[in-house]
């Protein structure tokens, strides 16, 4: 079985446009295991769904209106949000930001 990659440097990894000023680049993957950094320009939209991964998200720039489980609160940058596996999810961007996601298992619907 070939080793997983432990490093991953800045800009190594390309953005995917997801339209409508939402963007994603997966930083660095194990099958256990997968961080994500999403960029969103103001009044982006993350919209509502569910997945069956344990999720848990870093304000790295910018301030998002985070809905879990139907109920919103404001997340400044600095701050972070679990949402557990099966919980309806999303956020609107109040202002230009990105968020740095951590998935257990790993997406691979981002692969």
């Amino acid at each position: 079985m070939a080793t997983a990659k432990l490093v991953a440097q800045p800009g190594e990894t390309p953005w995917t446009d997801l339209g409508n000023g939402n963007r994603r680049r997966v930083l660095i993957h194990t099958p256990d295991l997968m961080q994500v950094e999403f960029g969103f320009d103001k009044g982006a939209v993350g919209a509502l769904h569910s997945h069956p991964h344990v999720q848990v998200s870093y304000v790295a720039e910018g301030r998002f209106e985070v809905t879990i489980d139907g109920k919103t609160q404001v997340v400044d940058k600095g701050g972070s949000f679990i949402v557990p596996s099966g919980l309806e999810h999303g956020v609107v961007a109040l202002e230009a930001g990105r968020l740095i996601d951590v998935f257990m298992p790993h997406r691979a619907d981002f692969l």
